[in-house]
């Protein structure tokens, strides 16, 4: 019988999630890290009504999530962005909109993310927390058999080894693995796969911070209070310009403020790993990587930054592929233990 492994990374922004894997191919999509609670249950309401989301049930209230979860948007966006974030009924209500999109009933194994300076601290709690049968909406239940929680950019250095053959040659490297999310700027240092604990550590100086100061700048110019954060989002990727009152609105000027905000993050993460030279592997990842990236190189002016296509997945793709590893040599040696007594249960008879 098949062994069925899967992956969700709940961010702060995003909720990324392995919907199948096909030999090399991991299939990965995503929605928006917002859930927004109502007292009754929308699988009630008429088809033609209905948006693409599920309604999440916990504790009495059901929270809508899913891709086209923005459609349900009041003038209250839905976020939780403080440290304790996995305890709230948001994140389960993320978590469970993932595992109910994945369209299995069973889990043998879920990989699941933590930002590092939370990683110790929530570890146990996060697994405890995950496993046992889960309520996912539809009126549809997930049994998930074990959970594992790594550190989020544990997933992107165990991604970038696969992707480039160097799982085996990285045992004997030193990485930094640079990851600015939604909220958090995380970075980790390793010695092969193995975190460098007091070098490793995260900061809330991610995207967020930057669309927050643009959206400010933009309220003082306008008059009146600014609030898009997408459309400054879509603006910052894309380089076209947001329209704010019909009309193109000239974001070129506030560039140095998101720069600025990224050489914070850069700064703040150099006092803890005091030295660089001796990195074999810098690798970048994460949804705000093409912002963070000029601050990131010119920090390191001497070494080669890697980067990865599609680096928002960089981390869920890399839990899939370490919980198939785990998958593999703890389940398969499980079931030699259990094929080695059941014949010394019948040579005994």
């Amino acid at each position: 019988m098949e062994t069925i492994v899967r992956a969700v990374d709940v961010g702060f922004g995003n909720t990324k999630y392995v919907t199948g894997c096909s030999g090399n191919e991991i299939r990965c999509t995503t929605f928006p890290s917002i859930a927004y609670p109502s007292a009754r249950d929308l699988s009630a309401v008429p088809a033609a009504e209905r948006r693409k989301t599920v309604a999440v049930p916990i504790n009495g209230l059901f929270y809508e999530v899913g891709p086209e979860v923005n459609l349900a948007a009041d003038t209250f966006r839905a976020t939780q962005m403080h440290d304790r974030y996995i305890e709230t009924p948001e994140y389960a209500a993320l978590l469970r909109g993932a595992l109910n999109l994945m369209k299995v009933n069973t889990i043998d194994l879920l990989v699941v993310g933590l930002p590092v300076a939370a990683f110790a601290a929530k570890k146990a709690a996060l697994e405890k927390a995950m496993t046992g049968k889960h309520e996912v909406g539809g009126g549809r239940t997930v049994m998930v058999r074990k959970a594992l929680a790594v550190a989020q950019p544990q997933g992107a250095l165990v991604y970038y080894a696969s992707l480039h053959q160097k799982l085996k040659a990285i045992e004997n490297e030193q990485s930094l693995i640079i990851d600015p999310g939604a909220r958090t700027f995380d970075w980790l240092v390793t010695r092969g796969m193995r975190l460098v604990q007091k070098k490793s550590h995260s900061i809330n100086r991610g995207m967020f911070d930057v669309l927050q100061a643009i959206a400010t700048e933009i309220s003082d110019d306008i008059g009146t209070p600014y609030r898009d954060f997408d459309a400054i989002d879509m603006a910052l990727r894309t380089g076209r310009n947001p329209v704010i009152y019909q009309k193109p609105y000239d974001m070129s000027r506030l560039m140095p403020i998101a720069r600025t905000i990224a050489q914070q993050a850069v700064s703040s993460m150099m006092q803890w790993i005091e030295t660089s030279y001796g990195f074999q592997n810098i690798i970048l990842v994460g949804g705000g990587a093409f912002l963070f990236k000029k601050a990131v190189k010119d920090a390191f002016p001497k070494h080669k930054i890697h980067e990865i296509k599609d680096p928002i997945y960089a981390n869920v793709k890399g839990f899939q592929i370490a919980g198939m590893n785990y998958a593999r040599s703890t389940f398969e040696k499980d079931a030699r233990v259990d094929a080695a007594e059941s014949k010394m249960d019948g040579e005994s008879i």
